[in-house]
């Protein structure tokens, strides 16, 4: 007999929510060159828990100062979700940890132990058996801190069964309250991660004490495949990342595998609590202050997700628009472009711009902002939307830089070779120098070497156009390399050579934090 009681709906619908664990400012920051300013850092919580995202995890706090300082800022200021640090199985970091969050609303720690035979044997050189008691000790530590624990099987995929079962069952009676199995380094198939879950949740005896949770990484283009297969298999947690952002090839999108459970519940009968309209402004926000562009092709949030260029398409589109889109561009909060924004328009008319467009600025930001409007709109005969993002986004990621651009001539030609007079802002005081180069960017880049020497390699330099049309804002990405540490840059401009110079200045802002942090020593025995 089946139940239709309103008690009995509430459970099902309960059974079947899934957690949004987001590692964006963690696992996503660890991408080669995304670091985030403390700034930045908190700009991105923010839409995080607006957007709705249930778990936060706000930084590694043993492994620097600063990743301390921003978890514990997260914790003190974040309203609803819970905020989460990482740990290693060690009692330091579990205490670094646990002091970070003390301030947090809903605490969790996260802590870790790798369970593989390769990473037990080459990385933590441990026999089981120690791994064992790390995994007891380390989880019952933090779980005399904090009541919301997760304890997560590194390299879980590659790990024996019978020993995973072992691992699994130890720490949920250490008291952990989340068992988080990741595909660490993206090798397993949706079916076999199916399989995986199903597999523990039937062998260890107490595993209804404790939610599972699927981190899946896209070295083999698997991870919202293999999220969503972990969830079919029982696990209620997915760990993901805005833009996909995470290293290597990255993590498991956020936005895609939210998508994918609300536009396919036939066939993924499970339901989020995020603001699906809010996710192209969490996406924009996320790759300006990364400074990692979102590929034009790209699932949800990219440039093209709503474009439709071929006759055919275009054509059936006006018939019906269900013919080629399964969402509508609404439901994820990318709105039409307008072209009702220029050099006329009043202050009062560009807040409401910017609040169509998800910004909420200070009376400060929002004077420099209009105050960069104006002088856009002035340059361009259309001010689009787009235009008003690549702005603000610019002037938040720049807002708190030791060093910005103050001015810049160059003379460029046939003859070379060309010269680039620029003077930069450097902690308040101006400084200016002329340099050549072979050809303009050469040019400019030599006299900010001149200005604010430093031995970093030029790996990268991309320009794009914002929008269509000559008078198009330039966005230009720089990533720059130094002993080891990768940087990314990005300036917006409707001169080119103008955002070069941001782009590259913003790379250096980045290198110099990134010169401050320091990682922690890896996980030896004993």
């Amino acid at each position: 007999m089946t139940d239709n009681s309103p008690a009995a709906s509430i459970a099902d619908r309960a059974a079947d929510r899934v957690v949004i664990f987001d590692t964006t400012l963690r696992d996503g920051e660890q991408s080669p060159g995304a670091s985030m300013t403390f700034e930045e850092k908190l700009e991105v919580a923010d839409i995080l828990d607006e957007l709705g995202v249930d778990i936060i995890e706000a930084g590694f706090p043993v492994a620097s100062q600063g990743d301390f300082d921003s978890v514990r800022e997260i914790a003190e200021r974040v309203k609803n979700a819970t905020i989460a640090g990482l740990a290693r199985a060690g009692a330091k970091d579990i205490d670094r940890c646990a002091e970070a969050l003390r301030h947090a609303r809903n605490p969790r720690i996260h802590t870790f132990i790798s369970t593989s035979p390769v990473h037990m044997r080459y990385k933590l050189q441990m026999e089981p058996e120690k791994v064992l008691e790390m995994i007891a000790s380390s989880v019952s530590r933090a779980r005399n801190l904090v009541a919301d624990v997760e304890w997560s099987a590194e390299d879980g995929t590659r790990t024996e069964h019978d020993f995973l079962c072992r691992c699994v069952e130890t720490a949920i009676a250490a008291g952990a309250t989340t068992i988080n199995i990741p595909d660490t380094v993206g090798y397993s198939t949706p079916q076999e991660y199916e399989a995986l879950f199903r597999m523990v949740r039937e062998r260890v005896p107490n595993a209804d004490k404790a939610i599972f949770s699927v981190h899946c990484h896209d070295d083999l283009g698997l991870a919202v495949a293999n999220s969503l297969a972990g969830v079919r298999g029982g696990a209620r947690q997915i760990e993901c990342t805005i833009n996909g952002m995470g290293e290597r090839a990255g993590n498991a999108a956020l936005e895609e595998v939210v998508m994918a459970m609300r536009t396919r519940p036939d066939a993924l009968p499970f339901h989020t609590n995020i603001d699906a309209k809010m996710l192209t402004r969490a996406s924009k926000l996320v790759s300006a202050v990364t400074s990692f562009p979102v590929q034009y092709n790209k699932a949800i949030v990219g440039r093209n997700a709503f474009a439709h260029e071929s006759g055919i398409h275009q054509d059936g589109m006006l018939k019906n628009a269900h013919t080629y889109e399964i969402m509508t561009p609404e439901s994820v909060g990318v709105s039409k472009t307008s072209l009702v924004m220029g050099k006329h328009s009043g202050r009062h008319a560009f807040k409401e711009k910017l609040k169509e467009l998800g910004y909420e600025l200070g009376e400060n930001a929002l004077e420099d902002a209009f105050r960069r409007f104006k002088d856009l709109a002035d340059r361009k005969k259309l001010v689009y939307d787009e235009d008003i993002v690549a702005l603000v986004d610019d002037e938040i990621v720049t807002a708190n830089d030791h060093i910005k651009v103050a001015a810049l001539t160059v003379i460029a030609g046939t003859a070379g070779p060309q010269t680039a007079a620029l003077t930069l802002d450097i902690d308040g005081e101006k400084k200016t120098h002329q340099a050549t180069g072979n050809g303009p960017v050469d040019a400019i880049f030599n006299a900010i070497k001149a200005l604010a020497p430093h031995e970093a390699a030029l790996e990268l330099f991309q320009v794009h156009a914002v929008t269509e049309g000559t008078d198009a804002q330039a966005e230009v990405s720089v990533r720059l390399s130094e002993d080891g540490k990768s940087v990314t840059g990005r300036g917006a401009d409707p001169d080119t050579l103008v955002a070069s110079a941001r782009a590259y200045v913003a790379a250096l802002n980045r290198l110099m934090v990134k010169r401050n942090k320091t990682k922690p020593e890896a996980m030896k025995a004993g």
